[in-house]
């Protein structure tokens, strides 16, 4: 696994930035030891491809089970089951939009992933946790765009939530690191 933040706390300033509480990794999202990793879920909540399907694979039955009973989850918003079988306490799942060319409100849902799986982490005591890139996969979402939302969506909720000490980006290419690394450098 590689970990990747370019920032580093002002001499005697005791709190950090939000910045600070960034990080980029390169890894297996499942193997990761964080209170919640985000699944980027389809709307049945039961396991697709992708992100999805690796942690349905990884949390095994009691997953699906599980999100059985959670009767779905709407586009831009995210529910919460325990880890199961993987070293995270709790799985968020969060449904990102399709993209469409930008013309069906996608920016808003994606940016909601972000918002409701932090709301969701914060009312649940988690301090770390790590995000995939939300859409960036089968639904198409132009990796460039759907990362500038990502940085923002939870740079604003870290200023929300200052108990939550730790978010990272887990990127499945290099490409998509750079990108992160970039938007990190620029925020």
């Amino acid at each position: 696994m590689t970990v990747r933040t370019g920032y580093k706390l002002a001499e005697g300033r005791k709190e950090m930035s939000t910045q600070h509480k960034m990080q980029i990794v390169l890894a297996d999202i499942t193997k990761l030891k964080v209170g919640a990793i985000v699944n980027a879920a389809n709307n049945t909540l039961l396991g697709g491809g992708g992100v999805d399907g690796a942690i349905h694979r990884a949390a095994r039955p009691e997953l699906y089970e599980h999100c059985r009973g959670l009767g779905g989850c709407e586009t831009g918003q995210a529910k919460i089951t325990p880890g199961f079988r993987l070293p995270a306490q709790f799985i968020i799942h969060t449904v990102g939009p399709v993209w469409h060319g930008g013309e069906q409100n996608e920016a808003e849902l994606l940016a909601g992933c972000y918002h409701t799986s932090m709301d969701l982490a914060a009312e649940n005591g988690v301090t770390t946790m790590a995000f995939p890139a939300i859409s960036c996969g089968v639904f198409g979402y132009p990796l460039e765009q759907a990362v500038a939302i990502a940085v923002q969506s939870v740079q604003e909720k870290l200023v929300q939530y200052p108990d939550i000490e730790q978010v990272q980006f887990c990127c499945f290419s290099p490409e998509l690191e750079s990108l992160y690394l970039e938007q990190l450098e620029s925020v």
